[in-house]
């Protein structure tokens, strides 16, 4: 009788563990890899590749005596960015949920690290580059990617305490100021406002408390009519550089001052000379040692002079491309943490995009970050394709509706 009973209590036990098991699996289904979004990133990266090799091929050769140095420099970190690409769309995205805080922790140490003596790198006004064995590395770029993967962790867990300021926007804004304090001091000031981007739209897409958000909001806004009033005084109080200020200057008036307004005014001249068609690939004259930083900050106006407005505005399309792809993803991702880090993601590439473009063109201040998977920058360029690699890797997984 007592075999009986077990065997009659195992009986019972198998059903419910299968129910429960069929329970879990109902509405998620397994995706094919979204081969449209990573067709679509490949081709970016490849014209990217053709394009830094137009626009660097002078400057490349006059300050370095080798045409092919930022090329050769980029498919280095090509190779590193694709292998990260097939592996991070292999592993599980949850994975990196576990180890959420050692990547806060990690990006805090990255940030400490460019104001090391010995370790840290210079370039114009700015410590933002770590120098290891003669190779440079910009900690600012990792920290985007490991900073979506706290906060989509860190909002997935606490997504029932949202709504309370204490419990959810004031713990938010801690870790936001740490970081934001330490890229400010850099200063990166374009990375900043990036970083606040991404984490408005995690904090949007969690469903925190929307009062909090529209505070959060308005707070930018006032910052930026404080930023505007100090642009107008003839000097500045202390708290923003002089270069920040002639920057919204430049904005307002691109004649307020030759050399503060070079870059743009020297911009406005390639994109404008590239009229509808462009002069043709690798005839722009504002490459030339006229337009500076040509391989990074300012490729895009070689760019349009050389493909037009029309090859322009097709890249452009190709950024609201992936941004789009982006929310159709986090859309159909069947947990809170795969949605944040979709979004946080998307909004990354497309506002670092808006930011590039947007300065170059005059519409706001000149940030000078980089044009994503086209200005050189091997660090850029590998988080990129790792965080493109996370992207795929939520496409495969989803929820039927």
């Amino acid at each position: 009788m007592f075999k009986r009973a077990k065997n009659k209590k195992k009986n019972i036990s198998r059903p419910m563990n299968n129910s429960s098991s069929s329970k879990e699996k109902v509405g998620i289904i397994r995706r094919p890899l979204d081969k449209y979004l990573l067709g679509v990133i490949l081709a970016l990266v490849a014209f990217g590749l053709v394009a830094l090799f137009s626009a660097s091929l002078v400057t490349a050769h006059s300050s370095t005596g080798d045409a092919y140095y930022y090329i050769k420099k980029q498919f280095l970190a090509l190779f590193i960015g694709l292998a990260l690409l097939f592996l991070f769309s292999k592993i599980d995205y949850h994975f990196f949920k576990k180890y959420s805080l050692w990547f806060l922790l990690g990006s805090l140490v990255l940030l400490i690290l460019v104001f090391v003596p010995g370790l840290r790198g210079e370039h114009g006004t700015s410590y933002s580059w770590i120098i290891v064995f003669g190779k440079s590395f910009q900690p600012a770029e990792a920290v985007k990617l490991f900073l979506i993967f706290y906060l989509a962790a860190w909002v997935e867990i606490r997504k029932d305490d949202l709504k309370q300021f204490s419990a959810g926007l004031l713990p938010f804004l801690v870790v936001l100021a740490f970081i934001g304090g330490l890229l400010l001091m850099q200063p990166d000031l374009g990375t900043f406002i990036l970083v606040f981007l991404i984490a408005l739209s995690i904090y949007f897409v969690a469903e925190g408390n929307m009062k909090q958000i529209l505070i959060l909001s308005l707070i930018l806004v006032m910052g930026l009519v404080y930023l505007l009033n100090q642009a107008e005084r003839p000097e500045s109080s202390g708290i923003i550089k002089d270069y920040q200020l002639n920057r919204i200057r430049c904005l307002q008036n691109p004649d307020f001052d030759r050399d503060s307004c070079y870059q743009v005014n020297q911009s406005l001249i390639a994109i404008g000379s590239g009229g509808i068609f462009g002069r043709g690939l690798g005839d722009s004259r504002q490459k030339f040692n006229y337009l500076p930083e040509v391989w990074s900050d300012s490729i895009f106006p070689v760019i349009a002079e050389e493909i037009g407005f029309i090859g322009s505005v097709l890249l452009i399309f190709v950024y609201f491309f992936i941004f789009y792809k982006g929310i159709i993803i986090a859309k159909r991702a069947p947990d809170m943490y795969g949605r944040a880090l979709a979004v946080g993601i998307s909004v990354w590439i497309f506002f670092q995009a808006f930011l590039n473009i947007g300065g170059m063109i005059n519409l706001i201040p000149m940030t000078g970050v980089p044009l994503p998977f086209v200005s050189a920058g091997g660090t850029s360029l590998l988080i990129l394709l790792a965080s493109c690699g996370v992207l795929l890797n939520i496409s495969k997984q989803g929820v039927q509706k």
